[in-house]
């Protein structure tokens, strides 16, 4: 069992930076790779980057290509996402997931976080 808390939400300017973390109790964290997606209203949840147990490989979708950087730290259990160049469109709920396996579908991750709602101002 693992849970996830998310954290560093807010509201931004265009432009702006703001890092989220995901903190996960259970001492497996190290062994599941750990995944962001967001969702805005009336959208569905999509994709935003994954990370592998190790953190050797991540990955991203084509939209916060060169903007976002996901990262963790198995010491501290954390999950983070750097956000960088936000957007109007970035705009959403964010929310971390754990799973066993990399991938860009919710379906691939088991464990979910409450999420935190990021809002960026044009």
């Amino acid at each position: 069992q693992v849970q996830l808390v998310e954290s560093g939400g807010g509201l931004v300017q265009a432009g702006g930076s703001l890092r989220l973390s995901c903190a996960a109790s259970g001492r497996t964290f190290s062994s599941y790779v750990m995944g962001w997606f967001r969702q805005a209203p009336g959208k569905e949840r999509e994709f935003v980057a994954a990370i592998s147990w190790s953190g050797i490989s991540t990955y991203y979708a084509d939209s916060v290509k060169g903007r976002f950087t996901i990262s963790r730290d198995n010491a501290k259990n954390t999950v983070y996402l750097q956000m960088n160049s936000l957007k109007p469109e970035d705009t959403a709920v964010y929310y971390c997931a754990a799973g066993l396996k990399a991938g860009s579908s919710p379906r691939s991750y088991n464990y979910w976080g409450q999420g935190t709602q990021v809002t960026v101002s044009s």
